[in-house]
């Protein structure tokens, strides 16, 4: 028995290049970067910076980028949730549309470094915004849907509303840390719910 990739839902595949994508990159780029280095004291955006990271900046930037392309069919093939709940199509296609639009500042905040200023700043607020509203209109619009995995949702409530909470209190680098990979970890189990429970790949003999 095997697996036909082709068959895939689209946003299984793009899950899976967004978390593959993103930590390889990521991580080469932290590789390279002059100790002392770490998420205690560096922000993510650090990593992109061609002056403080000449030699692996260029892994960070190229890397969000490429992330960024990759959540596009992410977000799109969301469309496998939908059924005949008129609301529930609402909520999730507007999940979609700024999950689309979040996808896009990650692209810019490769485009333009931390190097950049006011522009990097405009475009990671940006980001992180739309990411958290995007996981609670996701989260909200499938909660109910009766292939969903619901303690995936409770998990997706739960760190993103942590995220925001320790934003505004604690605040500093290890918080946009644990907002990020959190999301992945997000991405990586509604992908794992799709593939396995909700829209399982067809096999063949």
């Amino acid at each position: 028995m095997e697996w036909n990739p082709l068959k895939w839902p689209i946003s299984c595949i793009g899950g899976l290049a967004v978390i593959l994508v993103y930590c390889v990159f990521t991580f080469s780029s932290a590789v390279l970067y002059p100790p002392p280095f770490g998420p205690v004291t560096n922000w993510l955006s650090d990593l992109g910076s061609w002056s403080g990271n000449p030699g692996g900046a260029i892994f960070y930037n190229v890397g969000c980028v490429v992330t960024g392309l990759a959540l596009l069919p992410f977000y799109i093939g969301l469309y496998k949730w939908y059924d005949s709940k008129i609301w529930r199509r609402i909520t999730l296609t507007a999940g979609q549309a700024l999950g689309v639009c979040s996808a896009f500042s990650l692209m810019m905040i490769g485009v333009f470094s931390a190097d950049s200023g006011a522009p990097h700043l405009f475009w990671s607020a940006a980001f992180f915004t739309l990411n958290f509203i995007v996981v609670l209109l996701v989260v909200s619009s499938v909660m109910t849907h009766p292939k969903f995995i619901k303690p995936i949702g409770v998990y997706g409530y739960v760190v993103t509303i942590a995220s925001l909470v320790l934003d505004f209190t604690v605040g500093g680098a290890l918080i946009e840390w644990f907002t990020v990979f959190t999301a992945l970890g997000f991405a990586g189990l509604l992908v794992i719910n799709m593939f396995l429970v909700a829209f399982p790949a067809k096999r063949r003999g």
